[in-house]
């Protein structure tokens, strides 16, 4: 997939849906026990602020994530973490709250919830789970 043009990202409703997007999943990581111990710092907020500009910036918007932090490298960066089959369907499964949450119009929900579903499985890392493959949709 090429990057999503600016234009995207404005007709989704730019900066204010990220907000409300990244928002909402945070509010379930915290009330989360799988997900919940993966962030190390007590205060989840720069998780949430460094989460919502890459999102934004991935969508086509300003590029603050890569100025103050340069290539998102997702992989390297979770690398520390054990993210496994259960990991991943917790992070989905909250994201999916989310973005029910903000209620997207059908076609941009589908064009996000597709990257979503894709990077979550890129970042499972955890190779008892990679070789066990995907598991049931949620």
């Amino acid at each position: 997939m090429t990057q999503p043009s600016p234009d995207f990202y404005e007709a989704v409703g730019g900066d204010d849906t990220f907000h409300r997007l990244v928002a909402a999943f945070y509010r379930g990581v915290a009330e989360d026990q799988v997900l919940r111990p993966l962030y190390p710092e007590e205060d989840l907020g720069p998780a949430e602020e460094r989460f919502r500009l890459f999102l934004m910036q991935y969508w086509g918007g300003p590029r603050t994530y890569s100025e103050q932090r340069g290539h998102p490298r997702l992989r390297m960066r979770h690398a520390p973490f054990r993210v496994g089959v259960a990991e991943r369907d917790a992070w989905l499964s909250r994201m999916r709250d989310a973005m029910d949450e903000i209620a997207l119009p059908a076609e941009y929900d589908a064009t996000i919830w597709e990257y979503f579903v894709r990077a979550a499985d890129f970042m499972v890392n955890h190779i008892e789970d990679i070789q066990q493959g995907r598991a049931a949709q949620i």
